[in-house]
């Protein structure tokens, strides 16, 4: 075990659906070199491959907890889920993660580490030294579109808005009202960066390398995606609207 300089506790949170291939790895590639204080939160929707009951038998020998719920219900809410599990329970910080291997479990520390100096970490692909394996150029090009537009109309700097993997001090989530979150996939991950910067908080990336899932389906879909699109012409009309009132 090892410390960070952000010295609190830490909570990773990963949503679960039918990840029973790749979940073994991602719990142990977690806790090799984890820093002190570190602990995992699966928030299992009912896999019917037994996904919860494989990672409910880590617990043994490392901090495992495995939330379950009744059937799919959305990305966005078993995060908020997960936030609220961790706040109630003392932690400092909670980290976002994918159960996929897409994002690297080494990065964690990394991401945490970096909360010495802000509110939100986010996992870039978009900075000097991120990149992404195995998409298409295509791909590639709509998700740095979406990401253009999410800066363009929320008025922020953060060049991978998108990103699944990042970190947050829970001091700045107590804050963010999380009740009324009701966004999934990209638009939860945009509506949390929009929150944490309107709130005032300090928001830095740190490059990663995001590399496409090999087991499994992408929880993605189209109307995912133009529901994401939706909500931030949405968000940035109404944050003009209040603007231009406060200014009047």
């Amino acid at each position: 075990m090892s410390k960070t300089k952000f010295g609190g506790r830490a909570l990773v949170i990963v949503p679960t659906y039918n990840e029973k291939d790749s979940i073994d790895e991602v719990i142990e590639r977690l806790f090799t070199g984890a820093p002190d204080g570190l602990e995992l939160l699966i928030v299992d929707d009912g896999s019917p491959d037994g996904t919860a009951d494989v990672a409910e038998s880590h617990a043994s020998t490392h901090p495992v907890h495995v939330l379950r719920r009744a059937g799919k219900q959305g990305l966005g809410t078993a995060y908020v889920t997960g936030f609220k599990w961790g706040i109630e329970r003392g932690f400092d910080a909670v980290v976002e993660m994918d159960a996929d291997l897409s994002h690297d479990p080494a990065m964690v520390p990394k991401l945490v580490d970096e909360l010495s100096r802000a509110d939100l970490v986010v996992g870039s692909r978009y900075i000097p030294g991120g990149r992404i394996e195995n998409w298409s150029r295509l791909r590639q090009l709509l998700s740095r579109a979406g990401n253009i537009y999410a800066r363009a109309w929320l008025g922020y700097t953060v060049r991978d808005s998108t990103s699944g993997f990042r970190a947050y001090r829970t001091s700045i989530l107590e804050g963010a009202n999380l009740t009324d979150v009701r966004s999934e996939g990209y638009g939860f991950q945009i509506e949390m960066t929009r929150r944490v910067h309107r709130s005032g908080g300090r928001i830095v990336e740190v490059p990663i390398t995001f590399v496409e899932r090999v087991h499994g389906t992408s929880k993605m879909s189209r109307r995912i995606v133009a529901e994401a699109l939706l909500s931030v012409t949405r968000w940035g009309l109404r944050d003009r609207f209040f603007a231009r009132r406060a200014g009047a």
